[in-house]
């Protein structure tokens, strides 16, 4: 759960979250949508591959990015279970 909440805390990975929300993509996409180098984005992909946010498969010479809705479903469901 440390990773997950690590992961959201920065506002580019929230960014890249809210981008895969419309459609799956290459780093090379999700890089041409930031000002910050590529070497930084893949340690953003990283971060939230490693809080299993989205997935990866590679597809010819790209890797395509997908967003994980079940763990941001597990989330919701944990945090109104604190409401009670």
């Amino acid at each position: 759960m440390n990773n997950l909440f690590k992961a959201l805390n920065d506002e580019t990975r929230r960014m890249i979250i809210e981008l895969l929300k419309e459609g799956d993509m290459d780093a090379g996409e999700i890089a041409d949508k930031f000002k910050i180098s590529k070497p930084s984005i893949s340690h953003h992909l990283d971060i939230l591959k490693r809080a299993d946010l989205i997935s990866s498969e590679k597809k010819g010479q790209h890797i395509i990015y997908t967003l994980n809705t079940s763990i941001l479903e597990d989330i919701i469901n944990w945090i109104l279970t604190l409401k009670k």
